[in-house]
């Protein structure tokens, strides 16, 4: 008898302790840090991390020290840390503690129509600010409503949001982000401090890039890090993005131009030279053959477009009269694919255009 109940006792120990241990693994696996990207974890904590944007933050320093704001509206290409210093000046103004309860932030992503402005916005913007800083530091009396992408925004719900801007101004300041000011309404910019964000230099890329390669510990080449300043076209963001992407794909070996080529979808120079020594010779079969095999490998047709109009600009083999045949040409080809035409026909409609430009003074 005694054995017996012995028995399921000395079994009934070992799932516990297996549950014991299982509970201390996910507890331990909990504590580990997730990855953040690159760009997050890099990103501006206060306005003096901006880089190269110095008349913004001149002004925004200023307005910092009188813990007052405009209605700000930011504008400028994609990249260049328009949402980086609004979000560091919001929390600089409020600290750690507030940042949360006196920001609200609107993404393309979010549905933005009318409704939302009435309701979302609005409610947001009626809200009295309360609450002080734990740090002592004065806070000022208002909340900050954030506006990424405004220009994706409807005219209608621009217009909902004139008034509110008019209504809550006592309580509520608001960042308007867009890459082109020429969709807001007038009535929205004339109401605004308007700042226009500059294309990052190269200089400054580079510098930005190489902290985050040294702190990484990403083995890179300096020709390597001048091609990722090249292909991402003054897009900060762009360039993290790909240094991320090929470090990962490496795993610790020495990062190359070729490997940067391959990860940001870049069409190599060999390419594009074969592209149009094949116009030049006047055969269509041989050009058909070379579109085929383009599109086969997977380049895309609107990253041929870009590079082809760089190359055949700045080319001095070609006369002004075929320069300017050849570039309108790229330019219906592009509006072309932005409406969803295919991209051979539209590769190869632009080849014979430009093999009639070459061979017809031969």
């Amino acid at each position: 008898m005694q054995a017996f109940l012995k028995g399921p006792a000395s079994i009934s120990t070992k799932p516990v302790a297996a549950k014991e241990k299982s509970a201390a693994g996910s507890s331990g696996e909990g504590k580990r840090t997730k990855p953040i990207p690159w760009v997050e974890k890099y990103r501006p904590k206060n306005v003096d991390e901006v880089a190269f944007q110095d008349e913004v933050v001149a002004v925004l320093k200023k307005s910092l020290e009188g813990a007052d704001l405009p209605n700000l509206l930011f504008y400028g290409p994609p990249g260049t840390g328009k949402t980086s210093t609004i979000l560091a000046a919001a929390r600089e103004l409020f600290g750690p503690d507030l940042f949360r309860q006196r920001v609200l932030e609107l993404n393309a992503s979010d549905e933005r129509g009318i409704q939302v402005i009435r309701e979302k916005v609005k409610a947001f913007a009626q809200l009295t600010a309360s609450g002080s800083r734990s740090d002592g530091k004065m806070c000022p009396p208002f909340k900050i409503v954030i506006l990424d992408e405004a220009d994706s925004m409807t005219s209608a719900a621009q217009a909902a949001l004139r008034r509110t801007m008019e209504k809550e101004s006592k309580t509520t300041r608001f960042c308007l982000i867009c890459n082109y000011i020429s969709r807001i309404i007038e009535p929205l910019t004339s109401r605004c401090s308007k700042f226009r964000f500059k294309p990052l230099s190269d200089s400054i890329q580079q510098q930005r890039l190489l902290d985050v390669s040294e702190k990484e510990h990403v083995k890179i080449s300096n020709e390597a890090i001048l091609y990722l300043v090249k292909v991402s076209e003054g897009d900060l963001r762009k360039a993290i993005t790909f240094l991320q992407s090929a470090t990962r794909l490496m795993g610790g070996k020495e990062i190359t131009e070729k490997i940067i080529t391959e990860i940001a979808g870049v069409i190599p120079k060999e390419t594009i030279d074969e592209l149009l020594l094949g116009c030049q010779s006047g055969s269509f079969e041989k050009l058909e053959t070379l579109a085929k095999n383009l599109i086969n490998e997977g380049f895309a047709v609107a990253q041929l477009v870009n590079q082809l109009h760089d190359t055949v600009v700045e080319s001095e083999d070609y006369s002004d009269k075929q320069k300017s045949a050849i570039v309108e040409k790229l330019a219906e080809v592009d509006k072309c694919l932005a409406d969803g035409a295919d991209e051979f026909l539209q590769l190869m409609s632009l080849c014979a255009l430009v093999m009639q430009q070459l061979t017809q003074n031969t």
